[in-house]
């Protein structure tokens, strides 16, 4: 054998073996100038009435008796203990009194709009969207721990390490933007107890992880092109990073690296595009006002308004998430501001959409991970507040394929138990990623020697929140 024989270096290798055949399987790992998110996004199971989604976690779990499900006998029977059928057996996450009082909603509510939906006088601007609104008053979970309940709801499982619902969406329809991430977090408030868990991609790619956003200064950590440093010269360094991974890639088939190549693709790119996302120069004066936006204070309505420039610029999830919520004690003094600072900016997302024609195929979702108690916990001084509250709290739905001004579910006298079509988390998720086209017994990843799913073993469509 020759001396130029001996040895074949391995893309000398790649390139000419096989007819070329290996040269060509490189170029199409190495060449992802080309290859954008957008290539990635694809159907469903079946038409969606849904392509994108907007989800609004309210943390902590918002009092739904003191926004949604007005209880007369609650302002009948205010101050009495609770009958102890209620809570045999019950378990209070903080609540300790054998038999506690019953506690009224000292809110006005009325009906609004020609559904005549019932909503508290904390809501003032939500009431003007009141007919866009899909109602859901019995919604149940099995966790009474914010982290638990928090993983619970958007992954299906109490414990960390399953994917999102966020990156299930992601998994399932890929990305129509290619500047953008397909699945984007923002946190306004106490950063969640399950934050990570609950944008996490779990056994998924790396690449369905939702990155969080931030709508002041830097918007993503670490983006920034350092200083001194050219596009060209980056432009440069990514490439030989790629090639490198690519040939790593090719050794090994690992799909993480596949995935950290996009990740540098996309990185590059949104050096441009998440500047431009929160430039919001572009914006009307009239819509500021809408959502009560001032460009130089972030906070939760620019969050809003942000949500709906992401969802315009191609992001399939976009997930708001506010707090705190959790008021168990002093509630009637936290409560009101907390509304307030969500009540306008909501209104205005929805109105928003619907005047961009966006509202029709976008999902918007508002929720907590479970409701709070009609049982007062009492406090020092009188400051009484509201425990967690499991067994039937009230979400509400906006576009999407959901049936505009229904209003599905209810509770008994107290608000405690569902009497009237009771909806499970589960159930939930497997309602969500239908509206999107997605069948969530089929919507599978095999992991371990097994297919999991978000939905686990369970789930059932709601069909009555259905348009």
């Amino acid at each position: 054998m020759s001396k130029d024989h001996a040895f074949c270096p391995r893309r000398r290798f790649l390139t000419q073996c096989g007819l070329g055949l290996g040269s060509l399987a490189l170029h199409s790992l190495t060449d992802l100038e080309s290859c954008s998110q957008a290539a990635h996004s694809h159907s469903g199971h079946f038409p969606a009435k849904a392509k994108r989604v907007i989800y609004l976690l309210m943390m902590g779990g918002p009092s739904h008796l003191d926004l949604f499900d007005d209880k007369e006998h609650l302002r009948r029977f205010n101050g009495e203990p609770i009958p102890a059928s209620y809570i045999d057996g019950e378990r209070f996450e903080q609540i300790r009194e054998k038999q506690p009082i019953l506690l009224e909603s000292p809110y006005r509510f009325g009906r609004y709009g020609e559904t005549g939906s019932e909503v508290s006088e904390l809501l003032p601007h939500l009431q003007e969207v009141i007919d866009e609104l899909t109602f859901l008053r019995t919604v149940n979970t099995e966790e009474t721990v914010h982290p638990l309940a928090q993983l619970f709801l958007f992954t299906g499982l109490r414990t960390a390490g399953r994917p999102s619902l966020g990156s299930w969406v992601s998994y399932g329809l890929g990305s129509p933007s290619s500047n953008l991430p397909a699945f984007v977090s923002m946190v306004r408030g106490a950063v969640p107890q399950a934050h990570d868990g609950i944008i996490s991609s779990g056994f998924l790619s790396s690449s369905h992880h939702g990155v969080q956003m931030r709508s002041g200064g830097v918007p993503i950590l670490n983006l920034d092109r350092p200083k001194g440093v050219s596009e060209a010269g980056e432009r440069q360094l990514v490439n030989a990073i790629k090639g490198l991974n690519a040939e790593r890639l090719t050794e090994t088939g690992d799909q993480e690296i596949a995935a950290r190549i996009l990740a540098y693709e996309l990185a590059f790119r949104m050096q441009s595009s998440a500047p431009d996302l929160i430039d919001l120069s572009d914006e009307t004066q009239e819509t500021l006002n809408l959502y009560g936006v001032d460009p130089d204070i972030p906070d939760f309505a620019r969050d809003c308004l942000l949500a709906r420039r992401m969802v315009e610029r191609g992001v399939r999830f976009v997930q708001l998430s506010l707090g705190d919520w959790d008021h168990h004690a002093d509630i009637f003094h936290h409560f009101p501001p907390m509304c307030h600072t969500m009540d306008q900016p909501v209104a205005a997302l929805i109105k928003d959409l619907k005047r961009r024609g966006l509202l029709e195929d976008t999902l918007v979702i508002w929720g907590g991970e479970f409701g709070r108690t009609p049982v007062a916990q009492p406090q020092k001084m009188a400051r009484v507040g509201r425990d967690h509250h499991v067994h039937s709290f009230t979400m509400w739905f906006a576009g999407g394929g959901m049936k505009p001004g229904a209003n599905v579910g209810r509770t008994d006298d107290l608000g405690f138990h569902p009497v009237q079509d009771p909806v499970h988390i589960h159930d939930l998720q497997a309602t969500i990623l239908h509206l999107l086209g997605l069948d969530h017994t089929r919507l599978t990843y095999r992991f371990q020697g097994r297919d999991f799913r978000l939905t686990d073993v369970y789930g059932k469509v709601v069909h009555s929140l259905l348009a």
